[in-house]
């Protein structure tokens, strides 16, 4: 075996080995790992603040809705009660005068009624229905049990839930 003194003679630096070493040090990737972790900490946080202001927001929104929703309603309903109060101011002696104006009014209210959706239970001949109707007695009838013979107080809806039952009363059976 023979020995080249190429071989022998000590190689000359590489790249690798002529530069200094670069990795971070254990501090500059501590450094770098804490100034991450704020960045993450000031976005939740950010976050946290806008979640929170949102839901305040919405709160306040819900607020103002339930306070104001019913203007519209009452301003609606102020014109029949000043009808009302028109046709109590009357003087005359005439009833056919005060029937017509009542008339009037009430045809006034049944338009208030129908622009907020607001409709009447007249729920006489139709099966007793629990979550539209409140019986309050019986009656002998011809009519299948549990069929509304009368209504005592007529009940109302809102956009189909109901405001008020209709009071009932209900055929006993054959």
């Amino acid at each position: 075996m023979e020995h080249t003194e190429a071989s022998a003679a000590p190689a000359e630096p590489t790249a690798e080995q002529s530069t200094p070493d670069t990795t971070p040090s254990m501090e500059e990737l501590l450094q770098a790992a804490e100034r991450k972790a704020q960045e993450h900490y000031d976005a939740w946080m950010y976050a946290k603040a806008e979640g929170e202001n949102i839901r305040r927001r919405a709160a306040e929104d819900v607020s103002k809705a339930q306070k104001f929703a019913v203007e519209r309603f009452s301003n609606e309903v102020l014109a029949v009660k000043d009808s009302l109060e028109a046709g109590l101011a009357v003087t005359t002696e005439n009833v056919e005068s005060f029937k017509s104006g009542m008339e009037l009014t009430l045809k006034q209210l049944t338009s208030v009624f129908e622009k907020f959706n607001i409709k009447e239970l007249n729920p006489v001949g139709e099966k007793l229905d629990p979550h539209k109707h409140q019986a309050i007695g019986m009656l002998d009838s011809d009519q299948p049990a549990n069929t509304v013979v009368s209504v005592m107080q007529k009940g109302y809806t809102l956009n189909d839930r109901v405001l008020r039952p209709a009071l009932v009363m209900v055929s006993k059976g054959k």
